[in-house]
């Protein structure tokens, strides 16, 4: 089939060729030398047929109806919030405790016996959270991952990612997916010296310390188990979401046991499988960019970045992280 040098179609993502006058790669943004059809074709997620591409309405769309699905997230009652003191975006990196009364007054841990909570709890403390100290799993840590993976699986929300995801060509079969999900959240690769001290289960959900900071760590159930241990102090807030149920949204500083986090956002009140559902979800539509959501009417936008070192399968990017950026714009 002839590829046509002026044009994108059927060229997305293909190698950089000196010979060819305009480029299709996901470096020519940034050279200035993409084909006029570039962004049509390939700049959403590299699928060359346009029926494929996952455009902005269509996640508009699955977004709110993985919202609706949500069965399993708190309701009002489960969980009381005690959010303090809000501060302006020039004082998130103070470093100053500006509530002294824990984040969370109470939350229902009936919660956590649900099988997706239980499944995901059991994950948290399977990790390093030092960047550089590798991450051997046991036997039993593994089956945990495929516990998790098997039990969100069931519910309604993974039902519609995955209809979804199937709809669009990215996967032929439930076991194609749930088998590329396992590699791009829980595959180790080396954010220190240390060969496999890191993943994007570990870095978004159960959080990392690296160079002295917090890094990651967007899961409020995470938050929460910690808190109660007294290893988070939470110190203040930057962003309050505009929903009046749960799932909600907050931007927090917090110190988990001796190390600071200027800006964490985290989703309030979800089910594990709705975090992992979205996340994944931009991921896989959006790597590296930004996705514009709707939940219950309201926009929500999240980040991803894809771990560009190493690579997985016929060169699939890992997970480097992914948490929310905005629910104005």
């Amino acid at each position: 089939m002839y590829m046509a040098p002026n044009s994108c179609h059927g060229r997305c993502h293909e190698a950089f060729d000196k010979h060819h006058p305009c480029h299709c790669n996901s470096k020519c943004q940034n050279f200035g030398n993409c084909c006029e059809d570039y962004e049509s074709l390939c700049a959403h997620d590299g699928f060359s047929r346009r029926s494929d591409a996952i455009t902005k309405d269509e996640l508009l769309t699955i977004s709110e109806k993985i919202y609706k699905a949500d069965t399993n997230k708190a309701r009002k009652e489960d969980i009381i919030l005690n959010s303090q003191n809000r501060v302006s975006p020039s004082e998130t990196n103070d470093q100053v405790d500006r509530c002294p009364e824990p984040l969370y007054s109470y939350v229902n841990e009936e919660l956590f016996s649900k099988p997706t909570y239980a499944a995901f709890i059991s994950l948290l403390n399977n990790y390093h959270r030092v960047t550089g100290q590798g991450e051997h799993f046991s036997s039993q840590q593994l089956e945990e991952q495929d516990t998790f993976l098997r039990e969100i699986m069931k519910t309604a929300v993974m039902k519609e990612l995955y209809g979804f995801l199937h709809q669009k060509n990215r996967y032929s079969s439930e076991q194609e997916f749930v088998s590329d999900l396992k590699k791009m959240w829980f595959g180790l690769y080396s954010r220190g010296h240390d060969e496999g001290d890191s993943s994007g289960f570990e870095h978004v959900f159960s959080g990392e310390v690296k160079k002295g900071k917090v890094s990651g760590f967007h899961n409020w159930i995470r938050f929460y188990l910690q808190e109660k241990e007294g290893l988070v102090d939470y110190y203040s807030h930057n962003y309050d979401g505009p929903w009046d149920s749960y799932p909600d949204v907050l931007g927090m500083q917090f110190n988990w046991d001796g190390y600071f986090k200027e800006v964490g956002s985290a989703f309030i009140g979800s089910s594990p499988e709705f975090e992992f559902a979205l996340y994944s979800l931009c991921f896989i539509s959006r790597p590296g960019g930004v996705c514009h959501l709707s939940l219950g009417g309201y926009p929500l936008a999240i980040k991803t970045y894809t771990w560009d070192k190493v690579t997985y399968g016929n060169g699939k990017k890992y997970i480097a992280t992914a948490y929310i950026v905005s629910s104005t714009n």
